[in-house]
């Protein structure tokens, strides 16, 4: 009779009548997204350990709580418009580097220092080389009015 996504999308209320008896009722139906770890194991998706793990290395920049919860819900968003039911945790963790990056570079280089394994000195410049060559640029959408008349200045 009628759906409706709730949730921000991950799950789906829908309103049915028994073909049976007329009677309606209401079902709600949830997409799960399962991490696959490193040992085999699968857990569910959770945007709590995204915002744990980037929190770290966004420790001492100015980056809010609603910051993080808006890249953890980014993240998933990504992940679920992959399509699949099960995600290798190693791709829930570069589904993190674009957004962080957008975020905070230099949290973006901290977390990718620890995730990328980085080893040496030459690893960190390589990366930082990276950033310089392909600059982040902001979306018109993404630049408020204040930031838009400082860089006409």
């Amino acid at each position: 009779m009628d759906s409706r996504p709730i949730d921000e999308g991950s799950s789906i209320r829908r309103r049915r009548e028994c073909a049976t008896c007329g009677k309606r009722f209401t079902t709600q139906e949830m997409a799960i997204l399962s991490v696959i770890k490193r040992s085999g194991a699968t857990e569910p998706f959770s945007r709590e350990k995204v915002i744990a793990g980037v929190r770290k290395a966004c420790q001492g920049r100015p980056v809010n709580d609603d910051d993080l919860a808006l890249l953890a819900q980014r993240v998933e968003e990504n992940l679920r418009g992959t399509g699949q039911a099960e995600i290798e945790a190693q791709e829930v963790g570069m589904a993190i580097l674009a957004p962080l990056r957008e975020l905070d570079e230099v949290a973006y280089l901290r977390y990718a220092s620890v995730y990328r394994n980085f080893n040496s000195l030459d690893d960190f410049e390589g990366e930082i080389a990276l950033l310089r060559a392909l600059p982040f640029e902001k979306n018109e959408s993404d630049t408020s009015e204040d930031e838009r008349e400082l860089s006409k200045s």
